[in-house]
Parts: C-alpha cells; sequence; structure tokens
C-alpha cells in the first residue's frame, strides 16, 4: 500500500512539473515572433518615412531621404519624451548643402506640407560656402550640430528673435549662453550670394532673410524641433533611436493623431 501511495506521489509530481514547463513554454513568445515583430515595426516606419518623403516633395527640394529620416527619427523620440508637447512642426537646417542653396526647410507633419524653403546662414568659423567645422564652445562662432528646441521670442540687436535650446550633449548645449538664436540678417539674401559668390555667415547662429525671419520665428516658436544637419561621423545623439522612434510613430498612426 505504501509503494502504491509513494509511485502515485511521484507520478502526480513529475505531471505537475509537466504542466508547469508546458505552461511556461506556451507564455513565453518564441523568439523568432519576437523578432519579426520588431522588424514589422521597423518596416511600417521605414514606408511612413518615405511616403512622408515623397508627399513633400523633399528629394525635388534637394533635401537627402537620409537627412529627412535622422530628422524625423529625433522628432518622433523627443515627442515621446514630452519634450514637444504642442505643434508638429520640423524644422531641418541641412549643412550638407551649401549655403547658396536654400537648405532650411520648414514642415509640418500633421498636414504634410512644406511650409517654407529658404537660405539659412552658418558660422564665421564653419566654413565659406560649405560648412565643415563645427564646435559648442563659446566665442568659437561656429554652428553646432544636432536638435534644438525652440524658446522664448524676445527683440534683441536684430530685431525679433527666438532662443535656442540645445539637447545634444558635447554638440550644441551650450546654445543658449553662446546666445545662439534665430534671427534675420542683411547678408542673408541673393545679393550677397551674386557679390561673394555665398551667403553672408553669423556668429553661430542659423540665420535667416529679414523678408521670412518674423514668418518663421513665428512658425517655429513655442517648443518645436530643429535639427543642424551635416554627415559627419564624430556626431551622435541619443534621439536617433529608431527603434523607438518607430514604436511611438506606428501608435501615433494608428490613432491618426499628431497633435
Amino acid at each position: 500500500m505504501k509503494k502504491s501511495l509513494l509511485g502515485l506521489g511521484f507520478l502526480g509530481i513529475t505531471i505537475f512539473f509537466f504542466l508547469s514547463a508546458t505552461s511556461k513554454t506556451e507564455m513565453a513568445p518564441p523568439a523568432n515572433k519576437v523578432i519579426s515583430t520588431v522588424i514589422s515595426a521597423d518596416s511600417v516606419y521605414n514606408t511612413h518615412i518615405n511616403s512622408l518623403y515623397t508627399d513633400l516633395n523633399l528629394k525635388e527640394k534637394g533635401l537627402a531621404l537620409s537627412v529627412f529620416e535622422k530628422a524625423l527619427t529625433g522628432f518622433y523620440n523627443l515627442r515621446q519624451l514630452g519634450l514637444v508637447p504642442h505643434k508638429s512642426i520640423l524644422t531641418i537646417a541641412d549643412f550638407d548643402q551649401l549655403s547658396t542653396r536654400k537648405r532650411l526647410y520648414i514642415i509640418d507633419l500633421q498636414h504634410k506640407t512644406l511650409l517654407l524653403n529658404t537660405w539659412v546662414a552658418h558660422g564665421q568659423n564653419s566654413g565659406g560656402d560649405e560648412a565643415n567645422a563645427f564646435s559648442n564652445i563659446n566665442n568659437s562662432f561656429s554652428s553646432s550640430l544636432g536638435f534644438y528646441l525652440t524658446g522664448e521670442v524676445y527683440n534683441g540687436v536684430h530685431g525679433k528673435s527666438l532662443k535656442l535650446d540645445g539637447l545634444d550633449e558635447g554638440f550644441n548645449s551650450n546654445a543658449r549662453s553662446r546666445s545662439i538664436v534665430v534671427h534675420g540678417a542683411a547678408y542673408v539674401s541673393e545679393g550677397t550670394i551674386k557679390a561673394l559668390g555665398r551667403l553672408g555667415r553669423s556668429q553661430g547662429c542659423p540665420a535667416v532673410a529679414p523678408e521670412v525671419a518674423d514668418k518663421v520665428i513665428q512658425t517655429i516658436e513655442d517648443k518645436t524641433v530643429l535639427f543642424i544637419n551635416k554627415t559627419d561621423e564624430k556626431y551622435h545623439s541619443k534621439y536617433l533611436n529608431e527603434t523607438l522612434a518607430a514604436s511611438f510613430a506606428n501608435d501615433q498612426m494608428q490613432v491618426n493623431n499628431f497633435d
């Protein structure tokens, strides 16, 4: 009798462990399913990027897809962190392009509209027609790469101006203390290009033409994203995490809400 009870006890324990193992196996998703989900999300995100790029006619306007992808990825990551609470405005200053090109792009992502495409200056010590040197140091008179949030509007020596906060530590984090702002400047003009073969240069500010300065500032003020780009292997940013950006963007697309 004791042997029979012992046998039943061992059988019960064996069944318990078998069922527990089976339950855990069923609960844990297969590794290939997890990988497939990530790939699927990234694939949807890439389709979204390409679709936006095409709808905005950015290729025809001279902006490379790779630059737009970086800027958009940063926008979504900053939006996810709650740093961009109001507007779906993304501004790109593409210093891969020469200063003679209209290399500033202001985009309304919600309405898939390119609001403005115009000239923008780089810093005196960043180069001539091509910007190829950058700094985060005070009094460097150089442009700084990376992601910015727009700050307060004020009236300064250049008239109406817009303060900027650099978000990339080591690349543009001293923007506010350096007084790097968006402002109008007479040297940003077609006349300057004809006279010098390039735009005039700032002390590091992304300066624009006086006739569009008010419109630019009014459009991008109040915590919107500005991305100053140069394809440079030294530049890196935590806001360029495409997996996080894809996850957030896909959630937003499902609810069709960019507000």
